[in-house]
Parts: structure tokens; sequence; C-alpha cells
């Protein structure tokens, strides 16, 4: 029972951001804690109570996701721009910039062993990238529509992805090839990830659904619907036992698994909550938010052992530890709703102890940026502003319940133009895509009525979508090849090097043999 546990606490808030915080992610080393926003910066926080905070400057819009590698070395953000950049969190504020897709990249999250890059974007594709060589690997392009999220199995074998084609898909690592495609979702899916033991595999969507399957029998096992507002993001703890999630709603919801239900609704955030986080080890966790504030909580729910969890969930059909998700009973698919006997916390950000820790601006002038392709070139970087324009979506953010202002421009992330609205007004109700994008280009003239039979335009439009489509296709087998010819290219190089080298020694040799066959006979005289 929640009564039992020890509630979570409010611990830090980080002020520093100029617009929504859009990503966060604890380093590995548990020192530092890192946030994206639509203000176009990269914050890295020291966990340290007087511990300096650094921005990064680099990206020309909106970030979108944030990782750190699993050794804490390297943090990679994707953005709007269309670009990845892996920066090292240092006061050197050095970036390596990946031009990584032909529209905004929603996503980017490192494989298990830090050796691979997977990004989703907008160009309804998923790309992977190699760290170490800063190249691209290969591209997966079934989605039909903007790829929201994406993310590696904890063994690599598998990526998950998910977006506004309304499916999350399934992917073989080793063949390339889509393995499965859960499409029982009623609106865009927002954000996908895989539970800590790789058992499982949960997705969030606009409906405000959070669904989690068995991928060992591919069946739909537990589905909460407890937020009152789409899902932005959501964060398994390390014991697979429980799982955060932050919405629309302005509430993060903490649920167990074991027991299949809400146990708390943390109130912190004014606006949307956009983002929520687990630490390494689980003793922590962030949320961010159109408040453009980062919470920081203490965890404290799960200090109970293992050996207590097993007794208490004495349902368990098989007391092999540890507890997943299919041992509990109903096995079946069932839709957990809010209980009224969840506990409400309403914690008041402006009672903590924290202070504002000094911010150290890194990139401030053009430094030097290594492209994923070899060449070097100087990038201008500015300094945010406090904008009041629209930034688009993070990765996990749907068109349809949204925030007004900053969530407001999702179709012109390819022309940067803005739309005007409040930063942390919830809109009423969903809004279809046509009325979406009258808004996000700062329209205010009525939308015209559509006749039901397609008119010439129409299908040309259409007909246009589709080439784009295969031409996004063909550019991403042009790229694969590419990517080769370049390996072939760089080994033949290198094989006339060595030729050259031998044939170099070989003529040396044979001029040293002349030179002493034609001294010999003078000397001999």
């Amino acid at each position: 029972m929640a009564s039992v546990l020890d509630d979570p606490t409010l611990e830090r808030h980080f002020k520093g951001h100029k617009d929504a915080v859009t990503c966060t992610d604890f380093n590995p080393n548990r020192k530092q804690l890192a946030s994206g926003s639509a203000d176009k910066n990269l914050m890295i926080w020291n966990l340290a109570p007087k511990g300096r905070a650094f921005r990064f400057v680099g990206h020309q819009d909106a970030v979108t996701s944030v990782q750190f590698s699993p050794f804490g070395n390297l943090v990679a953000t994707s953005s709007k721009d269309r670009t990845v950049r892996l920066w090292t969190p240092s006061m050197k504020g050095e970036s390596t910039v990946f031009k990584a897709h032909t529209a905004p990249v929603r996503s980017v999250a490192f494989s298990h062993d830090g050796h691979r890059l997977v990004t989703a974007s907008d160009d309804k594709s998923v790309k992977v990238w190699s760290v170490e060589r800063q190249c691209f690997v290969y591209s997966l392009s079934q989605h039909t529509n903007w790829v929201r999220c994406a993310r590696f199995s904890p063994d690599g074998r598998l990526i998950a992805s998910c977006g506004d084609d309304r499916t999350v898909r399934l992917w073989d690592t080793s063949t390339k090839h889509c393995i499965n495609c859960f499409t029982d979702y009623g609106e865009s899916a927002t954000f996908v990830d895989f539970n800590p033991s790789g058992t499982c595999l949960a997705s969030s969507g606009a409906d405000s659904s959070l669904k989690i399957w068995d991928l060992r029998t591919n069946k739909l096992i537990q589905h909460y619907q407890v937020h009152s507002a789409g899902i932005n993001s959501f964060s398994f703890h390390p014991s697979n036992n429980y799982l955060i999630s932050g919405s629309t709603d302005s509430t993060v919801k903490i649920l167990d698994l074991l027991e299949g239900r809400l146990i708390y609704t943390l109130h912190g955030h004014k606006g949307a909550v956009i983002t929520v986080a687990f630490s390494r080890a689980g003793d922590l966790f962030a949320s961010g938010g159109a408040d453009c504030k980062v919470l920081m909580w203490r965890t404290n729910f799960d200090a109970k052992s293992y050996q207590d969890v097993l007794q208490q969930h004495s349902r368990r059909s098989t007391p092999d530890p540890p507890p997943h998700l299919t041992d509990i009973h109903p096995r079946g698919p069932h839709l957990h709703r809010q209980q009224p006997r969840a506990i409400q916390i309403s914690q008041t950000v402006a009672d903590t102890q924290s202070t504002d820790p000094q911010v150290i601006e890194l990139g401030r002038a053009a430094h030097s940026a290594k492209l994923f392709s070899g060449q070097t070139h100087s990038f201008p970087l500015q300094t945010a502003t406090n904008s009041q324009h629209s930034n688009g979506l993070p990765p996990c953010h749907m068109a349809t319940t949204r925030v007004e202002g900053w969530m407001g421009e999702e179709s012109v992330c390819w022309t940067g133009a803005a739309a005007t609205g409040s930063q942390t007004g919830v809109s009423g109700g969903g809004k279809g895509r046509r009325e979406e994008d009258e808004e996000g280009r700062g329209h205010t003239q009525p939308l015209e009525v559509v006749s039901g039979h397609p008119s010439s335009l129409d299908l040309t439009l259409q007909h246009i979508v589709q080439q784009l489509d295969i031409l996004t296709q063909t550019v991403s087998v042009l790229e694969e090849r590419l990517t080769l010819t370049e390996d072939k290219l760089k080994e033949c190089l290198l094989n006339q090097s060595q030729i050259l080298k031998d044939v170099q020694k070989s003529e040396e040799r044979r001029r040293t043999e002349s030179e002493e066959s034609d001294g010999s006979p003078e000397e001999f005289t």
C-alpha cells in the first residue's frame, strides 16, 4: 500500500533556462544533471550544493532531446535545427556536429555500450550513427509520418520507435527489418522506451494513455489511463517496479507496476510537464516543463528491499527474482484508471532551500566543430534570448493536447515562423492538424471550408508528398551506399599507399645493388 512507503520530496530546483525545458538526463556518475530547452541551449547542472552550472551554446533552434553516454564522458543533444551534437561536458564547451536529417530531429539516444547513436526525425526516418567514427551507419524508414522517439534495447539487438503515424515499431538491428508494429493507438504515439531488463516495451500517446507490452509474447499486459491530457515523457525506475510520467495536465504521476496502480500525483510545475527522468541509481528523478524550471526530486518510495517487495506481493505466480510485469495477475491486458486513494503532493517550489547556481556560459564566441564528414567549419554561436515565440515540440509531444505558445508551431519547423500564445496555458481539447498548422503560421483568418471531394490542388499536393517520400527513401539508400563507398575508397587508398611504399623500397634496393655492382671492378683493379 502507498501508506507504508515514504513520499517523494522536492530536493532542489534549477532556474537558468529562458524557455520551456524539453528534456533532462542524469550523468551516470551521479554528479550532474543535463537539461535542454526551447531556448536553444544545453545546461549542465552540478548536483553539489554550491556547484556551478554550465550553459552550452551552439544549436540554432530548440533542443529537443538530451542524453549522457553510458560512461558520462559525452552528452548528445538533438535539435530542430536538423543536427545532433556530441558535447564534452567540460569548460572548453566543444562539440561535434552531425548533420543528421533533412527535418527537425526529435530524439537522440545512445546504445548501452556507447558505440551507437539512434535519432528520430520529422523526415519520417530513424537513423543510426557510429560514435567513434562519427558517421552515418544505416537508416530505418517505414514510418509514414513524423517520428517522435527512438530507443535501443538494453542488449542493443532491437530499436523501438514511435510517431505521428500512430504506430510503435520494433526493429532488428542486425537485419534492419521491422519485426513488429503495434497500431492500436487512437492518436499519435509520443514516447517509447524499454524497461531496464529489456523484457517489456512501453509507449505513451497524445490520447493520455500509457501501454506496456511483453516482448516475449508481443501482448499488451498493462494499460494506464491516469492523466487528463497527453503524456509527453516517462521513465522506468531501475528496479522495473515503478514508472514516472509527465503530462500536459501539469502533473507528474508515479505508477507502481507490480500492483498495477497509481500511487502518487506530484504538483510542482505551472504548465505542461514536458520531460521526466530517473537517475541511473533510481534515488532521484527530474522533471522539466513549460515554466522553464527543472525540479529534482528524491524518490524515497523505492527504499524497501526486494525481499520486502516479494513478501508484500505474495500474489506473484513465480518466486524467481527480479520481479517483472508478467508475473502479476491478471496476465491479460487491463486498463488502470486513476484511483481516488492516490496521494496528491502539491510541492511549493519557492519554499525549497536551494539557491540559483552561478551559470558559466560556454561557446558564446565562434568555435570550430568537426562535422561527421571530417571537414572543419566555424559556427557563429548565438546566445539565447527570452523569446516569446513558439519553439516547437520536443521529441515526445504531439499536436493535440498542447501548451499554447511554445508548442503551437508544429509544422513551421521548416520555415522558422513564429506563433503567438501563452507559454503556460493549456488548450481545452484536441485540434485537427490543419487547424494547428494555421495557428503555427500565426494566421488569424478563419479556416477555409474544404469540400469532401479532393480538388486538383489536393491531388497535386498528395502526388508531391508521395514523391518526397520516395526521394527521402532514395536519399537514405544513397547515404548508406556513400558510407560503403567511402570505406572502400579508404581501403583502396591504404592499399595503394602500401604498394607505392613497397615499390619505392624495391627501387631503392635495386639502385643500391646496381651501385654496388658498378663499384666492385674499380676496387678490384
